[in-house]
């Protein structure tokens, strides 16, 4: 019981890590990326749908982006999406496909993306330590239950305390590898 404690957190710390690496995968760096628009949903035919699933999305040249919706009746649509998003991008569409222009950020602009990215990752530690505690919580209750001994206790709560550390570290490289990609000029 104890073990799958440890273990069920250890799993949520991961999920934390990936779902920052996502979330920073959408910050705009100035070089064209998928991530930029994978995600957005788009009012097809009154549902939401991800543009993913939509059409094909590729990047020609590092600083554009071209969306090809397979059914050509959705790029109203897809542009109607794009503007509507916080990407600040303006879609050109050209009759089948959708390009969209990936200017330079200027060096206010990186200071600002580095400061999102900042904030992300303080996002995560947080949701990392609140697993901690929920986690050590759920070992010192079993503990007082008389389930596990105080040295197997105190074992758990130092194992769990090196897997936090672990993935506060994952976070710590994935942020620093994002700052590096949007100061990179």
């Amino acid at each position: 019981m104890s073990n799958e404690v440890i273990s069920a957190a250890d799993h949520k710390m991961a999920r934390a890590v990936e779902v920052m690496d996502r979330d920073l995968g959408s910050i705009r760096t100035g070089r064209a990326s998928t991530g930029l628009v994978e995600r957005l949903h788009i009012d097809y035919y009154g549902t939401q749908t991800p543009l993913n699933q939509l059409a094909g999305i590729s990047i020609p040249e590092p600083h554009q982006i071209v969306i090809q919706p397979w059914d050509r009746s959705a790029l109203g649509a897809i542009e109607r999406a794009i503007l509507k998003s916080d990407i600040g991008l303006t879609p050109n569409v050209d009759g089948t496909v959708v390009r969209l222009n990936i200017p330079l950020l200027t060096e206010d602009r990186r200071h600002d993306l580095v400061k999102q990215v900042h904030k992300r990752m303080e996002e995560a530690r947080v949701e990392i330590r609140n697993l901690r505690r929920d986690a050590a919580d759920q070992l010192k209750k079993l503990e007082r239950e008389g389930e596990v001994g105080t040295d197997e206790s105190h074992k758990l709560l130092e194992s769990l305390q090196k897997t936090t550390d672990r993935h506060i570290a994952e976070v710590d490289r994935v942020g620093a590898a994002k700052e590096q990609e949007v100061l990179e000029v």
